[in-house]
This record gives structure tokens, sequence and C-alpha cells, in this order.
């Protein structure tokens, strides 16, 4: 990303930015927090910096925030071509790469020809030459090795950590994204979430008050059911550090 913006700085802020909401919640029960989350959280996941901080500044804050319309507009534009190309008029990925490179291989033979007819003296070899540089391919390669391997540390760090409601957040999750993914295939659901990385964050950023509000409401009747069910059956459940205290004693 530019501005020296890249997806783990991303995802650090916005980390950190929930992680001050909910860092003073501690376990009474089982998953029972000691207190009300209405002050905690008048703002959506206790949020005290402004959105385009979060997204992590820079150009591609600005370009998810339309503060230069004419760029986000492209974006999105270019993105939307690429959906309907491939979903709506059934275009396939081979397809359009040998149409491209037909158009390459005709633009620079009429050049090279017609250069050729008016001077004499012009060689071939003035025809430029397109030329990808070799870090950008290693770049792409080191950033997506990173993401994989910090997803797996990510998936192991939940399984083997002992926290039931971490790692039932994340299953459910897993199993949200599954039954999306059942539904339409992953273009779409990447166009899905390219899309709505362009539209939600302008929106909160524009009607934060009404949307906190309403979060707010959802999230204070969420609790309220789950304290019920918390004292009736999960706070019955042995913690797993206790079990393997038991275990080593």
């Amino acid at each position: 990303m530019p501005e020296g913006i890249t997806a783990e700085s991303l995802m650090n802020n916005i980390r950190d930015t929930i992680s001050e909401g909910v860092s003073k919640h501690k376990n009474v029960s089982f998953f029972e927090e000691d207190k009300s989350v209405t002050s905690q959280f008048n703002r959506l996941f206790g949020r005290e910096k402004p959105v385009h901080h979060i997204l992590g500044g820079g150009k591609s804050a600005d370009v998810m925030l339309w503060r230069n319309k004419k760029i986000s507009a492209s974006v999105l534009t270019c993105a939307t071509i690429v959906w309907v190309l491939f979903e709506w008029l059934n275009y396939h990925f081979l397809t359009l790469v040998c149409f491209f490179l037909v158009i390459g291989l005709l633009l620079q033979f009429v050049w090279t020809n017609a250069s050729g007819m008016l001077n004499r003296g012009r060689s071939s070899s003035s025809v430029p030459r397109v030329v990808f540089p070799e870090e950008v391919f290693a770049n792409i390669g080191n950033m997506i090795g990173s993401e994989l391997n910090r997803g797996l540390c990510y998936m192991q760090d939940v399984a083997c950590d002992g926290n039931l409601k971490h790692f039932l957040a994340v299953v459910g999750s897993l199993f949200a994204v599954a039954i999306i993914g059942s539904w339409c295939n992953l273009l779409t659901v990447i166009y899905i979430g390219f899309v709505g990385a362009h539209t939600l964050p302008i929106l909160y950023e524009r009607y934060d008050d009404q949307v906190d509000a309403f979060v707010m409401g959802v999230f204070q009747q969420f609790n309220h059911n789950y304290k019920k069910l918390d004292s009736s059956v999960l706070s019955r459940i042995p913690r797993m550090s206790s079990f393997k205290r038991r275990k080593a004693e």
C-alpha cells in the first residue's frame, strides 16, 4: 500500500482500536463481564480515534473514505468491470489473457511496420518493451506468504489457548463464511467485500451517531441474553486452565 501502509499495519490499528474498548473487561464467571458495556461502548468497539486513523491513514484510507472521489470511483468502477466480465458475461480468465495478448501483439506489429515504412532508419528495437520488475513479484509473494503464516499462527493460537469464547467466535465466523460461500463463488464474495470496504467506512463516518446508537441497543440485548445463558449453562463448564492445573497436580 502507498505511504508505507501495509495490511499488517492496517490490521494492527483495527485490532488496537478494538482492544482499547474491551481490554477492561474481566471474566467473573466463565464468560461474564464485570461491568456494564454501556459506558465503554459509547462508540463502536470503544472507538476513540478517527475512522481515517483506524484504517491506517495515507492514500489507502483516503480511497476508502472517498477523500478523492475520482480515484475512489475509478477503483470501484474497475472492480465492477472485472466482476461483470467474469460473472455476467461469463468470460474466463484464460480467454481474457489471450485477448489482451493478441491485442498487444497486433499493436506492436502495426507499430513496428508503420515505423519502418515512415522511417527506414528506425529499427524494430526502438519499439517500447513492457517489462515487469522482479521486485514486484517478490514483494507480492512475500506479502502473501507472511499473511498465510500469520493466519495459520492465529488459528493455532485460537485452538491451543483454551479460550472457549474466542474459539467459538472463530468457529462461528468460519461457518458463516462457509454458508456465504455456498451461495456464491469466490469472486463474488471478494467483490462484495471490496464494495463493502469502499462504502461502509464512509457511511459510518457520516452517520456514526446513528450507527453507534443502533449497535449499542443490539449489543445490550445480546449481552442480556448472553448473561442468562452464561448463568444457566456456560458457568457450569469447567475452565480449561483449571483442568490443566488439576492434571499437573
